[in-house]
């Protein structure tokens, strides 16, 4: 009986070849697979031991087969089949961009916006809200786990995460293992893969599938002391190759070039033009691709770069460029660094929960996404931002709460457009609507006693107002229209929703 897979799981095949010289280098190794429609080739990888491993993510259910080609005699010529199942309940496959595999809208109101937006493969829209924990696979196993134990109970459907570990304020512990064969006493060999720190990445990149969270995988960034952020070119594209064969089967992947890939100078642009190619060479699925700046914007236009991901540009305004990113590279925006909750002693990572959340409100309402951070130092020896552990602050639950109520919007919702008409209105707030059925304002740190709407002619609507601080939502007892006053009491962190009644 042949074996069945899931469709979007991983159908993995080991084989035993040759351990003599380099494997890693010195053996070819791909396979085709077919459905009798569909051909894909896909690139095996030397594992540790004589071992090698093939993995495929079918995606489409029925008979497969594959075949093997090497230029190791032993592993040449395997062929077999299996049967790939439907998807499961919640299974929905890569996270795409939604303008490329929901079909386009014709109506011109619409036909724009889902260029700035994500959903799954099977067209399930997908939300991402993220939070950082760079090295947290580089951390002991009871971190590891606990880390994993966290997220079960947290909002987040995105990690970022390096495979290097990280040197850097607060982190200065050799790990464990690392992704080459060596250490840091006596050096690393660039041209030999450690199999273990693998298998664990993939054990770990697993487990956060299960929990149905994105492994936004950072494969560069300076923080290093070990000489991984100044290997050659040749060595990068090798260790790049390697990670992208060995990884990309899995669904939930997506791939961070560099994590501030301005600190890395000795690497140019066109070397990350390179390094993009490798990947996606590589990378049968066509993952999500990005990169991370400290400062300089890179060029978000490049046709390799699916998606903007930024950092803060200003001590304190970075969720409000959403709509100027979003108008310069007509792609989806996160703000993957908008800074984080904590007190550590740098102006990045000491925000009041207060206004994290804010940020968070600000960005989502301006049609993007945020990734989370925490970096309190005084809460025991691991700070979430890099380490994993355990969260402390006060913005994760109301992240949770963000993250319900956007998970409520109409799917044709876009940001507000200033207009000479609605400006004298609307020019102080951030809005998102679907037209003239369903409105949606936040007010930030603003807090007025009072708000004045003129309502569209001859529409009714029930309103909402949906404290964000405090996670409560009050429906008021009347029907509106025309022009209206709404009582706000002076809060801060206000927003009012407006939905059509018909």
């Amino acid at each position: 009986m042949a074996k069945t897979v899931e469709k979007y799981k991983v159908f993995d095949l080991e084989l035993s070849g040759t351990s003599q010289g380099n494997p890693f280098q010195d053996v070819q190794l791909t396979a085709d697979f077919s459905n009798g429609i569909q051909k894909l080739t896909v690139k095996g990888f030397y594992k540790d031991q004589g071992k090698y491993g093939i993995r495929f993510m079918p995606q489409a259910e029925g008979n497969w087969t594959y075949e093997t080609h090497s230029s190791d005699p032993q592993l040449d010529g395997q062929t077999g089949e299996f049967l790939c199942t439907p998807a499961a309940a919640g299974n929905h496959g890569r996270v795409c961009l939604k303008k490329d595999v929901l079909p386009k809208k014709e109506v011109n109101f619409y036909v724009t916006e889902d260029e700035f937006h994500f959903a799954y493969e099977d067209g399930t829209r997908f939300q991402p809200f993220g939070t950082t924990c760079y090295a947290w696979v580089n951390q002991s196993e009871q971190v590891q786990e606990q880390t994993l134990e966290t997220l079960k109970n947290a909002p987040f459907n995105k990690i970022r995460m390096c495979i290097f570990p990280k040197f850097y304020t607060y982190n200065t512990t050799d790990p464990e293992r690392y992704a080459f064969q060596g250490n840091a006493k006596d050096g690393f060999d660039f041209s030999r893969f450690d199999n273990v720190f693998f298998e664990n990445l993939e054990k770990r990149i697993q487990q956060l599938d299960e929990l149905g969270i994105e492994a936004d995988i950072i494969l560069l960034h300076p923080y290093d002391r070990w000489g991984f952020s100044k290997m050659t070119k040749e060595q990068d594209i090798f260790y790049l190759s390697y990670a992208a064969r060995r990884l990309s089967h899995f669904k939930n992947i997506w791939w961070s070039m560099a994590n501030e890939y301005d600190l890395m100078p000795q690497k140019t642009v066109e070397d990350w033009d390179t390094y993009a190619r490798v990947v996606m060479e590589n990378d049968p699925y066509g993952h999500l691709r990005s990169i991370h700046n400290c400062v300089p914007l890179f060029d978000h236009n490049r046709s390799w770069i699916t998606h903007v991901s930024v950092q803060r540009v200003d001590v304190y305004k970075t969720a409000e460029m959403v709509t100027d990113w979003r108008n310069q590279y007509r792609k989806p925006v996160i703000v993957d660094e908008v800074g984080y909750e904590g007190n550590i002693d740098f102006g990045w990572g000491c925000l009041t929960a207060q206004e994290l959340t804010r940020r968070f409100w600000e960005g989502c309402m301006r049609g993007g996404y945020l990734s989370h951070g925490e970096t309190y130092v005084d809460q025991g020896d691991q700070i979430w931002w890099a380490h994993g552990g355990t969260l402390h602050g006060e913005s994760t639950a109301r992240i949770a709460f963000l993250k319900e109520q956007m998970a409520q919007l109409p799917d044709d919702i876009q940001p507000l457009t200033l207009t000479p008409e609605n400006h004298e209105e609307n020019w102080d707030s951030v809005c998102l609507h679907d037209g003239e059925s369903y409105f949606l304002y936040y007010y930030g740190f603003f807090r007025p006693l009072y708000r004045n709407y003129t309502l569209p002619a001859g529409k009714k609507y029930k309103i909402e107002l949906i404290d964000t601080w405090n996670m409560t939502t009050e429906e008021l007892p009347e029907v509106y229209e025309g022009k209206i006053r709404i009582k706000m009491g002076a809060r801060q962190y206000m927003a009012v929703r407006m939905k059509e009644v018909k």
